[in-house]
């Protein structure tokens, strides 16, 4: 489970998607008073409304289709938004861009709804900036599935009829796959066979909308690495824009002008420092430069829970870690060698006194309670 940091009395209930879209103002209940002391940047931040958050590691894509990890992920949910968001308290899907949908009798034909909004390329000729339409989510999908991007995630379109024969180059008309737009605000998606998840699944960053214009204009429909990820160039639907980005060091984003609920959006920037060290990153946290740190270091847990549990937060996460084997390869080719192996590994032993941070034992491949799946609590078979 990831264990963060963040003061006491201020944000530890904002989901990963939300960013500043609950009040930022209960960050007031921290008062810092005392005769001469120099402002933190979290002093400051809570004055002008400007969250400091460790990410981790270098951020190294803000293409959406081509991002994949978790640390891109908290930053693309600030600058796009897709079909569906998630409710904070329990992360079932709620409107996005999409304001509503419907869904067939037989549960294969999906048809949303899309709310006015707008993307981040308003200029003085364009004040609104461009509608998001119900096309450029199909644009977005097909360049998705476009097999000379390589995108990692282009398997998460598959469940959509038609999508993996497209990725495959089985067919090459993409009005053969099962994404449609009947007009401009609605976009309607038939799958291949029912799945309860796929309106869970709308929140990864690889059903998210990408502003064709701005990536023709750069070359970057099937390329990557090009630069209309950069300030200045990047044109996205989110709740924010990006105004910085500072290798190694930080990513600023600005409350968007053209988002549709940014009436609401109390926060007016966001800093992601990327930070190596969750050592570092921890003292950080202490000398007031983070309000919320992407994680800590393991062997601080127990002192946080004894003497500061008002500052841990310890979240749910869907994730496992396991040991993977080449299983061409003696003796790992034996189903017995393996089965052995994974009988001798001591979960709970690992879970409490090695990762720590209240992980869960882990039995079978799919985490607890995922989509209302139950597990049989028995150990792998190699």
């Amino acid at each position: 489970m990831p264990f963060s940091l963040r003061p006491s009395g201020s944000i530890s209930g904002l989901p990963p998607s939300a960013f500043g879209l609950s009040s930022f103002l209960l960050l007031l209940a921290l008062t810092f008073s005392a005769c001469g002391h120099r402002e933190t940047p979290v002093e400051r931040g809570i004055r002008e409304q400007v969250l400091h958050r460790g990410v981790g590691p270098e951020i190294g894509e803000l293409d959406p289709h081509l991002a994949t990890g978790l640390t891109e992920y908290h930053i693309l949910t600030a600058l796009l938004e897709g079909l569906v968001s998630e409710d904070p308290v329990d992360l079932h899907p709620v409107p996005g861009i999409a304001e509503r949908w419907d869904i067939s009798p037989d549960q294969l034909t999906y048809t949303f709804h899309l709310r006015e909004a707008h993307w981040s390329n308003a200029t003085p000729a364009n004040p609104k900036g461009d509608p998001v339409t119900a096309h450029d989510f199909v644009r977005s999908y097909q360049r998705m599935l476009t097999a000379e991007l390589a995108a990692d995630y282009a398997y998460m379109l598959f469940i959509a009829a038609g999508a993996q024969d497209y990725h495959s180059k089985k067919i090459t008309d993409f009005s053969q796959t099962g994404f449609r737009a009947i007009d401009d605000r609605t976009l309607q998606i038939t799958l291949r066979e029912r799945a309860p998840y796929f309106l869970k699944s709308l929140v990864h960053p690889a059903w998210f909308p990408v502003h064709l214009p701005t990536l023709e204009k750069f070359d970057a429909v099937t390329r990557k690495g090009t630069r209309w990820t950069r300030p200045g160039n990047f044109v996205g639907n989110g709740a924010f824009i990006l105004t910085d980005w500072n290798p190694g060091q930080k990513i600023i984003v600005s409350r968007s002008p053209t988002y549709w609920d940014r009436a609401n959006v109390k926060l007016d920037e966001i800093h992601f420092h990327a930070i190596d060290n969750a050592d570092t990153e921890e003292r950080m946290f202490r000398t007031g430069q983070l309000h919320i740190t992407h994680e800590i270091p393991r062997a601080k847990i127990a002192t946080y829970q004894r003497e500061n549990p008002s500052e841990l937060s310890i979240t749910p996460y869907c994730g496992i870690y396991y040991y993977r084997f080449n299983t061409a390869k003696k003796p790992f080719d034996d189903v017995r060698v393996r089965r052995a192996l994974a009988l001798s590994i001591d979960r709970e032993t690992i879970v409490k006194f090695v990762t720590r941070g209240g992980g869960i034992p882990a039995y079978n491949f799919v985490p607890p309670n995922v989509g209302g799946h139950v597990n049989k609590d028995r150990p792998s078979r190699g």
